[in-house]
């Protein structure tokens, strides 16, 4: 970093807007002064450094580390399971996995695979019967699907959402009934039918005697994620329980593809060889010309055309289309199909979609989670996990809540 800063410098390098600086620059707290060579306004480093010695030791300080040691052995219950992305993210908080149900059979060998001691219950949860958890369970968690319910009535009732994947989620934590449950959607899901599908969903908790905390989007870049990815978390706490329920607060470090590609600090090695699906001729010799950072814009005029087809000529940026991911930035959300046409994911010096185990790499999955069945599938069963650090996260601000629930529970 140079002597001298700018504005915008300053302000990102202290965490404070610029038109707090221009005030504070107004009020002889901190001054500008004009750099020698541009005669722009800017500020010393040496004197920020100083003036903000403790504020920014402050403000890293705060988010240093999530994490909170279990002061019991809490469980969890995981429905949707899907290929483990949360579940090991919860493992790693500490939290102990009694039980998992998981419709697909692929992502179930998986979780076989790598936990054998891991109960998992193989099929559709319309035809489990969770009651034997009741009361014995301290979380139920579930990554349900998002489907429009039929509205009956101005409130929403459980018996109302019948045939949906979050009635069975629904269901199973009124069976279960734990002091906290986590649900997890896409992004989407706050404007799905106008919001009225979320409303529902608060309307059926409340009904079986939970609360909602305000909802919250975590972006997947603030929590040791090197991916864009954004996923709703819906928390219920049960209506005996008289806590608040905090979120993870986010890391100001972003990690970005070399950090999820090459040894560093997320991991202590290059990712691992692997088998990949590959680009059809075609789409190489296009995707040949796109620069790192690059997409179809950066193509010649009649690439472009060519390529795009009718929707060259539609709105909006498309910007995830024929993109070459660069080292020095978070890839893009990954998607099922690495190969598949307009989310084109491709590396950065190659040209070819990422591996398998790149893809698990951006996801956080550690090297020694194994994916069973086809390339298609390990692809499918990465591309829908919850990434693995973002789950660990999530964990530890459940760890916060049952250690503080069960120092008021059992007070000494």
């Amino acid at each position: 970093m140079s002597e001298y800063l700018t504005l915008s410098e300053t302000a990102e390098y202290i965490g404070k807007s610029k038109e707090t600086l221009r005030r504070w620059d107004k009020e002889g707290k901190l001054t500008a002064v004009r750099e020698p060579m541009s005669n722009y306004r800017v500020y010393r480093k040496s004197e920020v450094d100083t003036l903000f010695a403790d504020f920014l030791e402050e403000s890293v300080r705060e988010t240093v580390s999530n994490y909170v040691e279990p002061q019991n052995e809490y469980t969890v219950l995981e429905l949707f399971a899907g290929a483990g992305g949360l579940a090991v993210g919860m493992e790693k908080a500490g939290l102990k996995c009694v039980a998992l149900n998981e419709i697909d059979k692929w992502a179930c060998q998986t979780l076989r695979k790598n936990r054998p001691n891991w109960n998992v219950l193989e099929g559709d949860i319309k035809s489990f019967s969770f009651t034997e958890y009741e009361n014995k369970v301290d979380i139920v968690t579930g990554g349900f699907p998002c489907q429009a319910f039929s509205y009956a009535g101005k409130k929403l009732g459980l018996a109302d959402a019948r045939g949906t994947l979050f009635y069975e989620f629904a269901r199973v934590v009124k069976e279960v009934n734990p002091p906290i449950c986590i649900g997890e959607n896409v992004r989407g899901l706050l404007s799905h039918e106008n919001g009225k599908t979320l409303q529902g969903m608060i309307s059926i908790l409340d009904e079986i005697g939970y609360n909602v905390v305000p909802v919250q989007v975590l972006k997947a870049i603030n929590f040791n994620v090197p991916q864009k990815r954004e996923r709703l978390i819906l928390v219920g706490i049960r209506k005996d329980v008289d806590l608040k329920y905090e979120y993870p607060k986010p890391y100001k470090k972003v990690y970005n593809l070399k950090d999820a590609l090459k040894k560093g600090e997320l991991f202590d090695c290059d990712v691992p060889k692997s088998e990949g699906s590959k680009y059809p001729k075609s789409k190489i010799d296009v995707l040949k010309l796109v620069p790192q950072k690059g997409y179809w814009r950066d193509l010649p005029l009649d690439i472009q055309k060519e390529f795009m087809g009718g929707s060259f000529h539609l709105g909006g940026g498309k910007t995830g289309i024929a993109r070459r991911i660069g080292w020095d930035e978070p890839c893009l959300t990954l998607t099922c199909s690495p190969a598949q046409k307009q989310t084109e994911r491709c590396h950065p010096e190659e040209t070819r979609p990422f591996t398998v185990r790149e893809y698990a790499r951006i996801q956080t999955f550690p090297d020694d989670w194994k994916f069973e069945g086809s390339i298609a599938q390990q692809y499918k069963q990465i591309g829908n996990a919850v990434p693995v650090n973002l789950g660990k996260e999530v964990g530890y601000s459940i760890v916060k809540f049952l250690n503080s629930y069960y120092s008021l529970s059992n007070p000494k």
